[in-house]
Parts: structure tokens; C-alpha cells; sequence
């Protein structure tokens, strides 16, 4: 099931999209407490946030341009600022979409839908992490590390392939499909980079050996 993180004071409007969304199949979380609403939404690990503009202690508009210092996560603003201007700030600040109060629910559900429908297409979740195919990264928290292409391509597979044991020639055919010879030698070089870099965000052992079989991830 999607996570959808709701960030808007006006408690009214809140509850009803929480309850909304929730028939609507979607996970619902909310932030009341807005004294540290942009660590609260980092750390939130949801599919979408929507966000105000209008809250206290610190704007929406703050909120985003700091948030996108550290995530990609897809971000709706939903505000009563119906200009352009302030359309153009949202999107230019790194806004996935904007809405207009007040709106139709079933409208800002359909936008909902593309958004997370596209992103699926290029983020992977396992457990805290995302695999992010379209920029190469992994994000854990507030952490993001950048992987080489045979670097994503082997936590790409071995994920999509979670539980079940991959085996070198499987990998190697996967990276490699062609018809050159590959010194095997090179697939452990990039299995090891690949666990320097994950074990520098916490994830140590997360890819496991299994001698004389292959790889997993469980």
C-alpha cells in the first residue's frame, strides 16, 4: 500500500483527506506538530507528501526548498495562493504538482495517481532504502550515495530477485550480455564496491554470499 504524508494546520480539511484517501486505498500519515516538520517529512519515509503553504513556524515554500537539499520524494502542494507566480515558485522549488484550494478531491487523486504510477517506474523500496534507477543513488534517511551503472545494476537485480539465491553466471550474463569474454573476477570487484558504499549508509550485510551458489538479498 502507498504512504501519503498530509502537511496542512487547517485540521477541518486534514481529516477529511486523511479519511478520503484512506477509501482511496493509500496509507495515511499527518504532522501536527510543525516545530520540525522538514526533519519529520525526511525521515517520514512515505510514497508522496502533500504540503501547505500557509503553516506555522515555517512556510511551505521553506519547507520544500529544504527538503529537496536532501530527497526526491514527490511532493504536492495543496494551498489557497492560486496565482501563477506562486505556481511557478512551487514547481521551480522542485514541486511534483500543484492544486489550488479549494479543489476537487477527485482531481488531486488522479494527480496523485500519475505521480506515484510514474515513480514506480524508477524507485525500488526495500525496507528504509530506495533504489532510484533514474538518477543511480541509493537514499536511507538523509543519506544518498551515487552507484555506477554495473553498481545498480547488480543491487537492481539482486533486489527484484529478493529471497532467491542469484548465481555468478546469472549476474554476469545480466550486466555483460554479450558475446566477450568477462573475467569473473570482475563481477566480486563490483560486488565489493557496491558493499563499501552500502555499508557507509548502515546497510552492512545486506548482500550475502552463499558459497559455491551466489548472491541474496533476504
Amino acid at each position: 500500500m502507498k504512504s501519503i504524508l498530509i502537511v496542512e494546520d487547517e485540521v477541518k480539511l486534514r481529516l477529511e483527506l486523511m479519511k478520503f484517501l484512506n477509501n482511496n486505498g493509500y496509507q495515511i500519515s499527518m504532522i501536527e506538530n510543525f516545530d520540525n516538520v522538514i526533519n519529520d517529512i525526511i525521515k517520514s519515509n512515505v510514497d508522496l507528501v502533500l504540503l501547505d503553504i500557509n503553516l506555522p513556524v515555517f512556510s511551505g515554500e521553506y519547507i520544500l526548498k529544504n527538503v529537496r537539499k536532501i530527497s526526491n520524494i514527490p511532493i504536492v502542494i495543496i494551498t489557497s495562493r492560486n496565482t501563477e507566480i506562486d505556481e511557478l515558485l512551487s514547481i521551480n522549488n522542485g514541486a511534483d504538482d500543484f492544486i489550488a484550494k479549494p479543489f476537487n478531491k477527485e482531481i488531486l487523486l488522479a494527480r496523485i495517481n500519475r505521480i506515484l504510477s510514474k515513480d514506480e517506474d524508477t524507485k525500488i523500496k526495500y525496507k528504509d532504502v530506495i533504489l532510484d534507477m533514474s538518477k543511480s543513488t541509493i537514499l536511507r534517511d538523509e543519506l544518498v550515495i551515487d552507484l555506477t551503472r554495473n553498481e545498480l545494476k547488480i543491487f537492481y537485480y539482486l533486489l527484484k530477485n529478493k529471497g532467491t539465491i542469484v548465481s555468478r553466471d546469472d549476474l554476469i550474463n545480466y550486466l555483460w550480455n554479450n558475446n566477450e569474454f568477462v573475467d569473473d573476477n570482475t563481477l566480486t570487484v563490483n560486488i565489493n564496491r557496491l558493499r563499501i558504499k552500502l555499508d557507509n549508509i548502515g546497510l552492512n550485510n545486506i548482500i550475502l554470499t552463499k558459497r559455491g551458489m551466489g548472491y541474496i538479498i533476504l
